[in-house]
């Protein structure tokens, strides 16, 4: 063993400094990928948006396939289908009446759902922290794979439906011309969304 211990270190002799450099070059890539993206960001915000939400909507999907996620696929699909019809409907000029109301209803029913979704997520898993899950007969690795599986989705969904709500929101306001520096998405979707009610309510009378 003592020989066998020996041979070992004598194979391995200079590694440690190639490890040492090898942790050092990882460091200064992930602070230079840093820096670049936050210059990108800052310098063209539209694009690092349009970039970092196309990967996010996208790259999941790879992994899906390999890995044979059926259920978050099937869930992928039908988020994707309609949050593209909307966001078409958002990205057409002139802009109909009725889109504004129909950005607004459905990412504020995406928002409503990821909420729920990941608050249930986060209590299964306190409760499976707790060993609360015992009391329901529950194995811990179902319910913590539960727990997490749901915050995953709240999270995931979340964030995706916020960044297309402010690129629909951006678009529409720059259809209709109405563009402010200090304006948020949020608060232009808004007040497009209360725009198309008074329209028609106007008409009526």
């Amino acid at each position: 063993m003592r020989v066998e211990h020996a041979r070992m270190h004598a194979k391995h002799r200079g590694h440690e400094a190639m490890h040492a450099e090898m942790v050092l070059i990882l460091i200064a890539t992930l602070v230079v990928a840093q820096l670049l993206l936050v210059q990108w960001k800052q310098r063209h915000p539209r694009s690092y948006n349009m970039v970092t939400l196309f990967q996010m909507w996208v790259v999941p999907l790879y992994f899906t396939v390999k890995l044979h996620w059926w259920r978050f696929l099937v869930i992928w699909i039908l988020f994707s289908a309609v949050t593209a019809f909307v966001t078409f409907r958002a990205t057409r000029k002139p802009l109909v009446q009725t889109t504004p109301r129909l950005v607004y209803k459905w990412f504020l029913l995406i928002y409503k759902i990821s909420y729920a979704t990941g608050i249930v997520g986060y209590m299964a898993v306190m409760f499976t922290l707790f060993g609360l899950n015992l009391l329901f007969k529950i194995k811990p690795e179902d319910a913590m794979d539960f727990g997490i599986s749901l915050l995953f989705y709240g999270l995931y969904y979340g964030v995706l439906e916020r960044d297309f709500a402010e690129m629909c929101a951006d678009y529409m306001a720059s259809t209709i011309g109405w563009c402010s520096g200090s304006t948020s998405s949020a608060s232009v979707a808004g007040a497009l969304w209360e725009r198309s009610r008074r329209v028609p309510t106007a008409k009526r009378r």
